[in-house]
């Protein structure tokens, strides 16, 4: 092998001096990014294991809905809830239950459930959902002011219809007129013209009259 001529010499003292004052550096980094990558692998393989179990007790929920005892529901429900919080079925599970106990009548642990949602659910779509519900909720035990501190909830574009039709019945259930029919107005224009609910919304609308 040639001898190295002085340049190159320089060049490889000057690699050997970096490599000295920077291997340290540079292996804590790599190995940095080797744990990263398991961390992540570990994590995704966590999450996958979670959804998998989540939705296996949601299953179960739903498969308990036929039992008709709400007991059966909510102890499925808060399975998922309590272990598998973070989860998409979580959210779903709790809607579910809430549904069955507002049928059931037992409208405490309803709005328990449905505030739930609100509170932990991670998809705007499903609390959207979930305020709408409770909004349904208050307004038949007459919290006026509650039903409608939901709905002027921000939301989706999607729910526009649906909140003001809402709002028109606790308006309505209010006694005020005026304001209902300002929001059935505007449930109907929202609604989809092809929808059957708009009829409904009109036949609220002709039980109110025509603005004095």
């Amino acid at each position: 092998m040639a001898a190295l001529d002085l340049q190159e010499q320089e060049q490889l003292d000057a690699l050997k001096a970096w490599w000295n004052d920077n291997s340290n550096w540079i292996l804590v980094t790599v190995i940095t990014v080797f744990v990263a990558m398991g961390g992540w692998r570990g994590w995704q393989y966590y999450q996958q294991k979670q959804s998998s179990e989540a939705s296996s007790l949601y299953q179960q929920e739903i498969e308990q809905i036929a039992s008709k005892d709400p007991k059966r529901v909510n102890d499925a429900a808060a399975a998922v809830m309590d272990k598998f919080a973070s989860t998409a079925y979580a959210p779903r599970a709790a809607l579910l239950a809430a549904q069955v106990n507002g049928l059931s009548n037992d409208m405490a642990r309803a709005r328990t459930q449905l505030q739930w949602v609100i509170d932990h659910a991670s998809e705007a779509t499903v609390r959207d959902v979930a305020r709408l519900r409770l909004a349904t909720v208050l307004l038949d035990d007459k919290d006026y002011p509650g039903a409608l501190k939901q709905l002027d909830e921000k939301h989706a574009e999607a729910f526009d219809g649906l909140y003001a039709d809402l709002r028109g019945d606790v308006f309505s259930a209010q006694g005020k007129a005026a304001e209902a029919r300002s929001a059935y107005k505007l449930a109907y224009d929202k609604i989809d013209p092809q929808s059957m609910y708009r009829s409904l919304i009109m036949m609220k609308m002709d039980v109110l009259g025509e603005a004095k």
